[in-house]
């Protein structure tokens, strides 16, 4: 999630956040001081579902994600309980709740290996006052009305973004803030399929949550300073940092990265070097951890290809979003990547 620096030990830590970022992109956050909130996973066969937060400052989050499921959709999850906030999730199904809280179960148990290495007591009442936070639910229509911040984080469709958003909208009260969190997609797009523009923003977080200090606050054009500054609070709040930036394809880390990818494979298209030097070059010679290759196969193909293909819809003169034919055809073939078991690599 980050290129085109200098070969530093830095970059290469910058670069990882990135790779991590692009990976598991379906994911949402958390809240202010105080909240409560609820998260809602939804798979997509009618409406996502959500997740809603309360505030004792009366400030609300609800937080609508595409559950696959997905490990990092649970560190949202836990990073709020984790802080404090009592949280309710909410999904279609109970099996995926189950599944769900598993997870931050099992996540917990990991981090007070370090965090309570010495002090094993402490780590199991740390896990059980987080996982107190936690309750689950599945009715998402009682969670909207009593919200004051709605983060949404469902598969980057645009269509399906905006039916979520025009339907939250008839519900929300009229002071609720909404935010996508959206990687690739039009904020302003989203925010003119309701009538509240200037109560929306863009809120990114990068994943593994409880690790990543980044979020991307972005603004619109219709955003209010009023709303900005509290997504910025906001995202202090929950101990991350924020950087701003314009409604422009990728924000900063991803209109970055996901160029620099493609370039890779541009040059491996024209036979200018072996996929497998080019990867060794960026490790070796810039000080990343992967290289764009790798890379690619890591995040899947196919999202690769979501993204630069909305990309250039957007500005079909602008090289840096060219469609990669290699990329077309890998994805066609279903060689997706990691996922798959196979991309521009195999993998057993």
């Amino acid at each position: 999630q980050g290129t085109g620096h200098s070969a530093t030990r830095a970059v290469g830590g910058n670069l990882v956040s990135f790779a991590l970022e692009l990976g598991c992109r379906l994911l949402g956050i958390l809240l202010f001081f105080g909240f409560v909130c609820l998260f809602v996973l939804g798979e997509i066969h009618s409406l996502p579902l959500s997740c809603h937060l309360y505030t004792q400052r009366s400030l609300s989050l609800s937080l609508w994600i595409k559950l696959f499921p997905q490990p990092s959709c649970s560190c949202l999850i836990q990073v709020a309980a984790a802080s404090g906030h009592t949280v309710v999730l909410v999904d279609q199904s109970d099996e995926i709740l189950k599944k769900s809280t598993k997870g931050i179960e099992d996540s917990l148990k990991r981090v007070i290996k370090k965090k309570f290495a010495d002090n094993p007591e402490a780590g199991a009442e740390f896990i059980k006052k987080t996982l107190k936070n936690v309750t689950t639910s599945t009715d998402a229509a009682s969670v909207v009305h009593s919200t004051d911040l709605v983060i949404e984080a469902i598969v980057e469709n645009l269509e399906v973004k905006n039916k979520l958003f025009k339907t939250l909208d008839k519900f929300a009260p009229e002071h609720t803030i909404f935010a996508s969190n959206t990687s690739s997609l039009q904020i302003t797009k989203m925010a003119n399929a309701t009538t509240r523009q200037d109560r929306f923003g863009g809120l990114h977080f990068f994943n593994p949550v409880p690790m990543m200090k980044l979020v991307e606050v972005i603004k619109t054009p219709m955003t209010s300073q009023k709303t900005f500054e509290s997504l910025v609070d906001f995202s202090k709040a929950v101990g991350k940092s924020p950087v701003s930036c314009k409604d422009t394809p990728g924000f900063i880390v991803n209109r970055l990265l996901v160029p620099y990818m493609m370039e890779a494979v541009r040059l491996f298209e024209r036979g200018d070097a072996s996929k497998e030097d080019i990867d060794v070059a960026m490790k070796l010679g810039a000080g990343y951890p992967m290289g764009p290759f790798e890379l690619l196969d890591y995040v899947g193909l196919d999202t690769s290809k979501y993204i630069i293909d909305g990309w250039h819809s957007l500005e079909p003169n602008n090289p840096l979003f060219a469609p990669s034919p290699l990329l077309n055809k890998l994805v066609e073939e279903k060689k997706l990547g990691k996922k798959t078991g196979e991309g521009f690599y195999k993998y057993k």
